[in-house]
């Protein structure tokens, strides 16, 4: 009996040992009391308030330990007050957040005094802009002006989050090779057509993308452009190996991309689909996909 239970508490000390504290680098939230989103749908599992009492909920019991705030495109005369948002919800009872990705517009003449009054936050970790809106055509990441903002970035010490269509990844190669000293994190592997299946051109423009040591990749977003009941981990499993072995397991991070991840799937649903591609590789590996490598790319 005594080596019986000996068993059974090195089993518990070895499941807890291999317990990964899940860092969230995609957390959407937001209030219409305080934010105007425009593409904000009025019906379906987007429309209304998506509060971080509503995201506790959602994903209780995965193991998230931390998030990242992830803007969410407002009005861009609000990018303040979304900054001001997101940084009111640090400290609060129950609040995982560690960190917060800001919107703005690297290209817009008053760039810079608008990044300067986040200068010395310790909660702002980047900057995202969307670039798949019909106002940023392909090639709009490589003009003169947001080039520099991008640069300004990278002179704080900040990421900028690049969310374009896989049709432009050659604008994320590229952005990269001007930016050598912005980090740069690609959400939603490159945003590709999951139901399409895996397709070479997206493969191959990965992969000339993953060549720039500044770049990672973020496994997020695929599970919501999967159909939605006729999806599994099977689905998505060619999608999140090829970015590991494009990327290497050093430059790869999760995001649930919550709330937009429920147009198809619950956060448990994907993070246990993902858990079930990721189950045979090392436990390093691992740890770093869902924890280390956010450390260390955001600086938490």
């Amino acid at each position: 009996m005594a080596t019986a239970a000996a068993a059974t508490i090195a089993t518990e000390s070895d499941q807890a040992r291999d317990r990964i504290g899940i860092v969230d680098t995609h957390q959407h939230l937001w209030d219409l009391k305080v934010l105007r989103l425009p593409w904000l749908p009025a019906t379906g599992p987007l429309a209304g308030n998506h509060t971080m009492e509503d995201y506790l909920g959602a994903t209780q019991g995965l193991g998230i330990e931390r998030t990242v705030y992830m803007e969410v495109d407002v009005a861009p005369e609000q990018h303040v007050e979304e900054a001001a948002y997101a940084l009111s919800l640090f400290g609060k009872p129950g609040s995982p957040m560690v960190g917060a990705v800001i919107g703005g517009r690297p290209a817009s003449a008053d760039f810079e005094s608008y990044m300067a009054r986040f200068r010395n936050s310790r909660r702002v970790k980047g900057l995202r802009q969307v670039l798949h809106a019909p106002a940023t055509p392909q090639g709009h990441c490589l003009q003169p002006d947001f080039v520099r903002g991008v640069r300004l970035l990278g002179k704080m010490n900040l990421v900028f989050d690049v969310c374009l269509p896989a049709a432009y990844l050659d604008d994320a190669d590229r952005l990269a090779e001007l930016c050598p000293d912005t980090r740069l994190v690609l959400d939603h592997c490159g945003n590709p057509n999951v139901q399409a299946g895996i397709q070479d051109h997206w493969k191959r423009a990965m992969d000339r993308v993953a060549r720039r040591p500044n770049v990672t990749c973020k496994i997020s977003g695929i599970v919501a452009s999967a159909k939605k009941g006729a999806w599994d981990a099977a689905t998505l499993a060619p999608f999140v190996e090829h970015c590991r072995n494009a990327f290497g397991p050093d430059r790869i991070v999760f995001g649930t991309d919550w709330p937009v991840c429920t147009l198809v799937a619950t956060p448990r649903e994907w993070v246990e689909a993902l858990q079930q591609i990721i189950a045979r590789w090392p436990f390093a590996d691992r740890r770093k996909l869902l924890r280390d490598n956010a450390v260390r790319t955001y600086r938490l």
